[in-house]
């Protein structure tokens, strides 16, 4: 075995070896060459060898891994991980090793080197392994290996027409290709299933629900010959078929609801993406313009809402808020954060879509297939400007248009500015910087001044509509006449003042607080948003005469933060005719406090310390500074310059105001151009500028070398022309190309790739297996005609992923018993030639579902925010979910499991042993563990004891004998009736235990939890 470390040099050694062994014909005599005859052997051999097949990746130009072999220096310098000869010493030499080794097989086209080759370069490397000082090598290399199949264009064929295609067992084009292969290798097919395996197969498959005992009867006794043609049709127009394929999407994408990394916040408006998918996937929505939106629809379609939900494709994965929201981007971590950030897009926009594994061309060039640096950051600089955010979308499309142009005007209007400003600086020289300096002097020294102690602080809530109180209660009734709240100053993510002061509030006082009906509204705040006051106190006076024992503040709209929102406050007064604070003397109570002494604590609201403004001389003042600079500069700055700067500022303010007037229907967590405050600023402060991307040698983003500009993949050899831009520095051009080019009817991995997906969730196994990886060190497909057929299919017909489904559930091959001949199996026991239909095991999400569906509690609604089937703990800093506190009785969580809350860092425990997907990485294919853990958690988890006794509860309310009522159960829950033994059996023990201890007893039954 090669050790890894000496892995990069692997390609030369057996590129080496390979030519030599046309040299095979060495006598005996030429292995015992001496040192006196080198140069001869090394112009006769080696130099030849080298030239026609090493020199084309390995000289002056192209050291790939390190090593050049141009010359005797480069030669004995070897590659990064040193020389790969050691002179007399073949026992020390690397390329001895290799020799030795069985693999990596490289080439993989060639044949294997002879043991006589093996010698001879042994004696040469014993004999001194000689390189003529003088000898300069140039390649000569003609040989050109045929490309890979994976990135061959898609071949037009046709259906096999033989003898054995011809038979009545298939039922359409892709029985052909099946028994084709079938022919060739000896396998004939196994019989069709019967219809209540076909309708419990096709529901699952379709919907990820189980079907009905009416429907299963409806289907079995319908004597239309169509009736199964007519069967997939309506599972495909059901809403359960786009929330069944959103899920097998979203592992792909790796779609979750919270950022991950160590602190895993939540993100709680990641959810209209995921309705977005569901909604395309009803709709049917051509394969190509799918794909298109979530790349580049803000730019490819504006004025679409939905095509804002689609960018949260580009922000599905996670997202390192430290390196992001705390490190800016000059210090090493905030580069590496950066970088990864883009890695992830470009992985799910090409790995992903493309089945390749373009990400692994970071480094250096792609060892394998033919992906270079330069390739992969060009890829990156197509996404160069996008940073993850939330990001508004609008009910109509003309209020989402008009945001969209007054967003792009405002960035325009930033560059403009900020050319004009870099104009006037040059004008103005050192004057401007010193005028300038002594403002942002003056204004720091109006900050509020700051106080050890800062005030009040709620928990943290991913949403801001959960109310928030605080209250002061009175010994005896006191009649106050003025209420004034004192905003907090923090400047966690560049807030400062005004920080946690609520969006929407309610004051109001009671007589009795036992007695809430008592109560008085002092000052109302609900109905609209409200400004943040900055430091300055808002005041609320009292007509004389109301005597209270208690005063609360509630907070109805939380403020925002980064990613999350607070309630906070540095000081409550309560005054009282003399200006006394009856506040300080009064008992305190919240809904939450984080006390986090000396900064927050429930105690600081009434401890007299609050932000205030420094007394400061008027003639420091940094308006009337500004002022004096403004007149300043209209004597030395062109006056059609600085008008054009001064307009664009004004027309800047006009921007942001319309923005401000708009009202969203909501925000979506997903790709934009970000503007934010403190360390995560993104690109928007520069007008949208996409930051410069260059190749990084090592992947040291400290090492950055030749820039590059948005691109393709060079070797694919189409769509070049999609990245010649009007504006380079326009980055909707950049995503739009991307889009364009991803999805370009000439892409033949992007076609390939998702025909194959759908396929192996269809039958556990695609045409190509693994899925996500179509390179050379992938597989090879099984069936490579009919994977260019269902490809072709998919392109020319409307690129309709239903009409995809439909011709690959129709076909014989899918309706076959999952039983078949042991010689079979002996011959291929994977069934990669589908002499069978695999029995598979149900997905988390599935057995979840049916368990709900069974026991009657699943819930049916579509869309909208997220179900949480756990408490959240330590909000404010990082999250702990505990799935163990939550109620599994909670109507809120009977919803299909596609709306589940999807935590990254400690996931959801009984689906994560039924091998739900991990939400961190991309999942191509999940897991199908047969496990202790598995059947425990399947035996014991509250959520199958819950649904345990609703499912008992169910079936004892079911008219006729116990008999019957457990015949009702196992009917609903297996999709047939119980044969008399299975009857017996379960009536005696229903009898003895109950009918919640049967249910569970139906719901452990592998019958329920596998597919046939």
């Amino acid at each position: 075995m090669i050790p890894r470390s000496l892995f990069r040099i692997v390609s030369f050694c057996l590129t080496l070896v390979i030519v030599l062994q046309g040299t095979s014909h060495v006598t005996a005599q030429s292995e015992k060459t001496t040192s006196q005859s080198g140069d001869s052997v090394f112009s006769r051999v080696i130099a030849p060898a080298l030239e026609s097949k090493c020199l084309r990746c390995h000289n002056a130009a192209r050291a790939r891994g390190g090593l050049s072999l141009a010359d005797a220096a480069a030669f004995a310098k070897g590659g990064e991980n040193g020389p790969i000869v050691v002179p007399k010493k073949p026992e020390e030499s690397i390329l001895l090793e290799v020799l030795a080794g069985d693999e990596p097989a490289m080439p993989p086209d060639d044949d294997a080197l002879p043991p006589e080759t093996v010698a001879a370069i042994r004696s040469w490397v014993e004999s001194g392994a000689e390189w003529p000082g003088q000898a300069k090598l140039v390649d000569k290399s003609k040989r050109k290996q045929p490309p890979h199949w994976a990135f061959q264009p898609i071949r037009a064929v046709n259906p096999p027409d033989t003898a054995e295609t011809r038979k009545s067992w298939g039922r359409n084009a892709i029985d052909r290709f099946i028994a084709a292969k079938h022919a060739e290798l000896g396998f004939r097919p196994a019989p069709e299933a019967d219809r209540r395996t076909l309708i419990r197969r096709l529901s699952f498959d379709l919907t990820g629900l189980p079907p009905t005992p009416e429907e299963i009867r409806a289907f079995v006794d319908d004597p239309d010959p169509k009736a199964y043609e007519k069967l997939v049709d309506r599972l495909l127009d059901s809403p359960g078929y786009g929330e069944r394929w959103a899920r097998h999407w979203l592992d792909i994408v790796h779609y979750g609801e919270t950022h991950g990394y160590d602190k895993d916040k939540p993100r709680p408006n990641s959810w209209p993406y995921r309705d977005y998918v569901i909604d395309s996937l009803n709709a049917d929505k051509p394969y190509g313009q799918f794909v298109r939106e979530q790349i580049a629809g803000d730019t490819l379609d504006p004025g679409n809402p939905e095509a804002v939900k689609a960018l949260g494709f580009l922000s599905a994965g996670p997202w390192d808020f430290i390196g992001h929201a705390e490190v800016p981007e000059t210090k090493t971590d905030g580069k590496i954060a950066r970088h990864i950030d883009r890695d992830d897009m470009v992985g799910n926009a090409v790995g992903a879509m493309m089945s390749i594994t373009i990400q692994c061309a970071q480094c250096h060039d792609h060892k394998f297939d033919p992906f270079t640096q330069k390739d992969y950051y060009a890829l990156q600089a197509a996404v160069a400007a996008v940073d993850r955010a939330d990001r508004p979308y609008f009910a109509d499309s003309d209020s989402q248009a008009r945001y969209e142009r007054s967003r792009a005007e405002k960035l325009a209007l930033i560059r403009k500015i900020q050319a004009t400003e870099t104009q006037i600086a040059a004008i103005a020289g050192p004057e401007l910087t010193r005028r300038r300096q002594a403002i942002e002097a003056a204004k720091a020294s109006a900050k509020p001044t700051e106080h050890p102690q800062y005030g009040y602080h709620s928990t943290i809530e991913p949403k801001d509509d959960a109310e928030k109180w605080v209250r002061f209660e009175f010994d005896t009734p006191v009649e106050i006449r003025k209420i004034a709240l004192f905003p907090a100053f923090d400047n966690f993510a560049g807030i400062g003042a005004g920080f946690g002061f609520p969006v929407r509030y309610r004051i109001s006082a009671q007589f009795d607080p036992a007695d809430p009906k008592a109560a008085i509204v002092i000052a109302d705040r609900t109905a609209s948003d409200e400004k943040r006051p900055g430091i300055d106190p808002v005041a609320f006076e009292i007509e004389p005469g109301k005597k209270v024992r208690s005063v609360t503040i509630s907070a109805t709209k939380l403020a925002p933060r980064q990613n999350d929102f607070i309630f906070a406050l540095a000081e409550v007064g309560v005054f009282d005719e003399s200006g006394k604070n009856l506040a300080a003397n009064a008992k305190l109570s919240s809904y939450d406090s984080i006390e986090a002494p000396p900064r927050w604590g429930l105690k600081n609201l009434t401890d007299g310390l609050a932000p205030s403004h420094v007394n400061r001389p008027e003639a420091a003042s940094p308006e009337k500074l500004e002022a004096e600079l403004n007149q300043w500069l209209a004597t030395v700055i062109p006056a059609d310059l600085l008008k054009a700067h001064n307009t664009a500022k004004a027309d800047l303010a006009k921007q942001e105001s319309i923005l401000a007037s708009l009202k969203p229907a909501g925000t979506v967590f997903a790709a934009t151009v970000h503007t934010g405050t403190g360390a995560f600023t993104g690109t928007g402060a520069n007008g949208g500028i996409p930051r410069t991307v260059r190749i990084l040698p090592r992947g040291d983003v400290n090492n950055p070398q030749a820039e590059v500009a948005p691109a393709g993949i060079a070797s694919l050899g189409f769509g070049s022309d999609l990245f010649a831009f009007a504006d380079p520095q326009n980055e909707a051009e950049r995503r739009a190309a991307l889009a364009r080019w991803v999805t370009h009817r000439e892409n033949p991995l992007f076609w390939r790739s998702i025909v194959n997906r759908i396929w192996q969730y269809h039958f556990g196994r695609g045409i190509v297996d693994p899925p996500g990886d179509f390179g050379r060190m992938g597989g090879v497909p099984s069936h490579p005609e009919l994977l260019d057929w269902l490809a072709s299919q998919l392109r020319e017909n409307g690129e309709s992923l239903k009409a995809l489904h439909r011709l690959i559930v129709i076909s014989a091959t899918y309706r076959q018993v999952s039983t078949g001949p042991a010689e079979f199996a002996e011959k291929d026991a994977g069934n990669v030639y589908l002499w069978r239909q695999n029995r598979r095991k149900l997905e988390a999400e599935s057995l979840r579902d049916g368990l709900l569906a069974v026991s009657g509690k699943l819930d049916r609604r579509m869309g909208g925010p997220p179900f949480q089937d756990f408490v959240i703990e330590h909000p404010e800093h990082s999250p702990h979910y505990r799935y163990d506190l939550a109620d599994p009785n909670d109507p809120a969580t009977f919803r299909r499991s596609i709306y589940r809350f999807i935590v990254r860092s400690q996931p959801q425990p009984f689906l994560t042993a039924m091998d739900c997907a991990d939400p961190s990485i991309r999942v191509d294919r999940r897991n199908e563990s047969l496990s202790a853990s598995a059947a425990l958690a399947q035996w014991n988890h509250a959520t199958v004891l819950a649904l345990s006794e609703a499912f008992g509860e169910r079936m004892s309310q079911q008219p006729g004998s116990m008999s019957d009522r457990v015949s009702w159960g196992f009917e609903l829950a297996l999709g047939r009736l119980p044969n008399p033994d299975e009857l017996a059996g379960l009536t005696e023990y229903t009898a003895k235990f109950g009918f919640a201890r049967t249910a569970r007893l139906i719901f452990n039954l592998n019958e329920f939890a596998f597919v046939d």
